[in-house]
């Protein structure tokens, strides 16, 4: 296994863990819709964290090449890239996921949002996406769907509300324009 990889796809799962720290409003909890969104990304940094340190002995799939080894690095660096931008974005800090209180105050269409509508979870995607290629498993691979299935339906939430806020006609133009997760081509 490579360590130096290994090391930096679980930096990568740690930024992604210390969000509702760093960046995001303090009134919020830690509710249960909140601990299904993460549970596949804790999945897959645990798992990746116990192979490194030997607690578990998975046999991956494949082994990996310079070609992969390479896009799991691309892609990570891809993931916190796409944190810090994203963070950089906002000019307040938005509420913890799933919270009652998380009513847009405004519709934010710049910096990182100026091509995805949810460049948060674009990130944690492509962590995902680079941890399966770096340990290529089933479990890793349910980690990634399960993320993938969350994901969707809390964005498709999310656009639900804000296409029903006072902001819903320009949410709605917003959206024709920009992809959920990835730019839209020939946008």
């Amino acid at each position: 296994m490579n360590m130096t990889l290994a090391t930096l796809l679980l930096v990568n799962f740690a930024y992604i863990g210390i969000l509702p720290r760093i960046f995001f409003k303090k009134d919020g909890r830690y509710n249960l819709m909140w601990f299904v969104t993460a549970a596949p990304i804790f999945l897959n940094a645990g798992v990746l964290f116990c192979q490194l340190v030997g607690l578990i002995q998975l046999e991956a799939y494949w082994t990996l090449p310079m070609a992969a080894e390479l896009a799991v690095v691309l892609l990570s660096a891809f993931s916190i890239g796409m944190i810090s931008y994203t963070m950089g974005t906002h000019r307040i800090p938005l509420a913890l996921w799933h919270q009652t209180n998380d009513a847009p105050a405004n519709i934010v269409t710049w910096g990182a949002y100026k091509y995805i509508r949810h460049p948060f979870y674009s990130s944690f995607i492509t962590v995902q996406l680079a941890s399966i290629l770096f340990l290529p498993h089933w479990i890793m691979f349910l980690g990634m769907v399960g993320c993938l299935v969350i994901l969707n339906r809390t964005a498709a939430r999310e656009e639900n509300n804000l296409s029903n806020s006072n902001f819903g006609k320009e949410y709605q133009a917003y959206m024709k324009t920009t992809g959920r997760f990835f730019p839209k081509i020939g946008a």
